[in-house]
């Protein structure tokens, strides 16, 4: 049992490592220009060209490729010569980036004319001091005069003294250029191991503060429609099994057919124009105001939730039906009914743990979906969660989110055929050491 466990985890980490490199190589390959997604289509070549040395897009792929699973703090650190820590804001509402002094203190760096390097030190008020950062400027292999700090946007940046470099940034009034700007930058990050995937270019935010809330609303959602979905469909699927050709029988797989063929927004639009249009008696969207908003009135959930137990209460109720049928005509159970065994022990004891084989790798299969590939519900009932927010980012072609989101959805994904590795091995015996 434990050898089983040990080479499924092997492969699961195998399997993680090859599928993120897959998603970073679909991302990189995607049609479509960040600079232009970001900033719009009236962006200069020089804008674009600063745009992309900001964010780390010139650099070569295997580069943001390991700073997107690992980071660049380190390289950051290693090249400043100092530590490097990220904090929050809490009076601007930001993550920023510092690097920490011998003292303690927390400092950026910055310099107007590429001449003078100020340090911006941060105060135990979160006040910001700017002082002189006194002669920093250090001779590199080319014999340039350069000096490697912690910008005031999230970068590890290189100056170059004397340089006439210019960056430009966009505000909310209009674009900007600021004069001795870093001739090389290094976005910030911790990497996705560290839990820290990078800063949305759409949102301008981390990715992590935006995935996760949109992650939680999804698995809120899809927990009630599991809980209610699965265990029907299984006493419902068993009972037409074990009724074959009955009318009970005929009632659920033709029903039960009629709820997996109907798609989810035919379905949903069918559900509010009868219970929130006609009878008002459930809202016909959710709308989230705050984070609390879903617990404060639960029934905002009820339609959503009902969508998707239509969807899968059919289908689920098809395979554990077709799987009991199957198991019920096998000699093992045709020699358990021969024996004069009671009937009910032939059912609970021999015949139900093997007829539940295929409904477990379904109901496996469709965790996924219940987490990431419930989009046309979240957008048709304005819910937001990550299904909602895959198809967001992927529109934009914000980069790191995809990647982020792309990645939870597979580790969801293999982390539930695991566990029905391990619920097989307790369903058949024969498993546990294959």
């Amino acid at each position: 049992m434990v050898k089983f466990l040990v080479r499924r985890i092997v492969f699961l980490i195998f399997t993680l490592f090859f599928v993120s490199v897959a998603i970073f190589v679909i991302s990189e390959l995607a049609p479509g220009n960040i600079a232009v997604n970001t900033l719009g289509n009236t962006i200069t070549p020089a804008q674009e060209a600063s745009f992309n040395a900001q964010n780390g897009l010139d650099q070569p792929a295997t580069t943001r490729y390991l700073r997107w699973i690992i980071g660049s703090d380190w390289q950051a650190a290693r090249l400043i010569g100092r530590p490097v820590t990220q904090i929050y804001d809490a009076e601007n509402d930001r993550y920023s980036w510092w690097v920490v002094a011998e003292d303690g203190t927390l400092f950026q760096n910055s310099t107007p004319d590429g001449e003078t390097m100020l340090r911006r030190e941060r105060q135990a008020d979160g006040s910001i001091k700017e002082v002189e950062a006194g002669d920093v400027w250090r001779p590199n292999e080319e014999g340039l005069l350069i000096h490697w700090g912690v910008d005031q946007d999230g970068h590890a940046a290189m100056w170059v003294k004397g340089d006439d470099q210019e960056a430009w940034t966009l505000t909310k009034a209009s674009w900007t250029s600021q004069a001795g700007a870093p001739r090389q930058y290094i976005p910030l990050q911790q990497g996705l191991l560290r839990g820290d995937p990078g800063v949305s270019f759409f949102s301008r935010r981390p990715v992590a503060e935006t995935l996760f809330p949109r992650l939680l609303n999804t698995l809120y959602l899809a927990a009630i429609a599991f809980v209610i979905v699965m265990p029907l469909a299984l006493l419902l699927g068993l009972f037409a099994g074990l009724n074959e050709g009955k009318l009970s029988d005929r009632f659920l797989s033709i029903s039960s057919l009629v709820a997996t063929a109907t798609p989810e927004f035919a379905s949903g639009v069918f559900l509010i124009l009868i219970f929130a249009t006609w009878l008002k008696l459930v809202p016909g969207a959710v709308v989230v105001s705050n984070d609390t908003a879903i617990f404060e009135n639960p029934s905002m959930l009820v339609l959503p939730v009902l969508t998707l137990t239509l969807i899968e209460l059919g289908y689920v109720l098809r395979i554990t039906r077709a799987s009991m049928v199957e198991v019920m005509k096998t000699n093992y159970i045709r020699t358990a009914i021969l024996k004069g065994l009671p009937y009910r022990q032939i059912v609970f004891k021999h015949a139900v743990r093997n007829a539940l084989m295929a409904p477990i790798t379904i109901i496996m299969l469709h965790v996924n979906w219940l987490i990431g590939g419930i989009v046309v519900v979240e957008s048709l009932f304005g819910y937001p969660g990550l299904g909602r927010y895959v198809l967001d980012v992927a529109l934009f072609k914000d980069v790191p989110a995809i990647e982020a989101s792309a990645m939870v959805l597979v580790i969801i994904a293999v982390g539930t055929q695991l566990l029905a590795d391990i619920v097989y091995t307790y369903l058949n015996p024969r498993i546990r050491y294959a």
